[in-house]
């Protein structure tokens, strides 16, 4: 059986054996490896991939389908899925064994085909400017525009909303605020944009997410974001939040700079739980800086923060 048939069914074995071994699965990988091959063998050859440095065998179980086994193994660097090959050369006999990783491969161009190719094909078949122009700014879209879907991507770190935060785990606020950027600024489908959330959730804050897409097939990305600072997140109203920041002040030998970014901090808070419209953002950072700045009267004077009230600036 073609390999490239069951590619997706291979990473959601992967991704499966990994929760069931409390592997990490940026720091591990399945390779399909004939009947006959020893441990120490199969962890020689793959250490030739010098980006993946130690690899060590976690498991092994026979595939059916491809008549080969599956080799789970967990490895010393974390996996850039772009430095990583398809498949690996053993290092006895002339064979060459797949290699499937959790994260997203490049897409390679057809054989012989490159965007530098086809500008050269354009301008020996007619070497009008107008062709060559045009040749050109397609070649510049194809180097420039990502591939959306298959394109390389920085994983989210693992979640898994169990408290002390587990080692090797983000912390709720800063795995979401990575999430959300995620979600805001990739410009591919939310499909795609779902997958890359929930292969990063372990334990409860994958069930809640499966229980969400459960009740609703078609959530989105965002959707999911909610659902989890809902059932993780600290249960502050707005108003709350907004009572906690008035209260913010300046510590005594904090800077002027520092105690801006922590208002900054809270007062994102305070509108994402909508305790405050975003039109009154600025107005209330000024007011809340001239509050609680009570080590810095002086350089608030300097930057004529005070004359500003009534028009206050943006935060950068």
């Amino acid at each position: 059986m073609d390999i490239k048939s069951v590619q997706s069914e291979l990473a959601t074995e992967l991704r499966e054996w990994c929760q069931g071994e409390f592997l990490k699965e940026e720091n591990a990988l399945l390779a399909l490896v004939p009947k006959g091959y020893e441990v120490e063998e199969i962890e020689k050859t793959l250490e030739t991939v010098k980006a993946l440095g130690r690899v060590r065998v976690k498991g092994r179980r026979f595939n059916t389908k491809l008549n080969r086994l599956s080799v789970l193994c967990e490895t010393r660097e974390e996996i850039d899925p772009t430095r990583v090959p398809s498949e690996v050369k053993s290092l006895t006999v002339e064979e060459f064994w797949p290699v499937i990783v959790a994260g997203e491969r490049p897409v390679p161009d057809e054989p012989g085909q490159t965007p530098l190719k086809d500008l050269l094909d354009v301008s020996a078949s007619n070497g009008s400017a107008e062709s060559i122009i045009r040749a050109v700014g397609e070649v510049l879209s194809k180097i420039e525009r990502p591939t959306g879907e298959n394109s390389s991507y920085r994983r989210l770190r693992m979640f898994s909303g169990t408290l002390p935060t587990p080692v090797g785990e983000e912390a709720l606020e800063h795995w979401l605020e990575q999430a959300r950027l995620m979600v805001e600024e990739s410009d591919c489908s939310s499909k795609e944009k779902r997958r890359r959330i929930m292969e990063c959730l372990r334990g409860p804050a994958l069930a809640v997410v499966k229980a969400v897409r459960t009740a609703e097939a078609d959530v989105t990305p965002a959707e999911c974001l909610d659902a989890i600072e809902s059932a993780f997140g600290a249960a502050e109203s707005g108003e709350d939040l907004y009572f906690e920041f008035r209260l913010l002040q300046q510590g005594k030998d904090e800077k002027l700079s520092d105690f801006l970014r922590r208002l900054e901090q809270s007062l994102t808070k305070v509108v994402s739980k909508q305790g405050i419209p975003p039109s009154r953002v600025d107005s209330a950072r000024v007011e809340q800086l001239l509050r609680g700045a009570i080590h810095s009267d002086l350089m608030l004077i300097q930057l004529k923060i005070r004359e500003r009230r009534q028009n206050p600036p943006k935060f950068l």
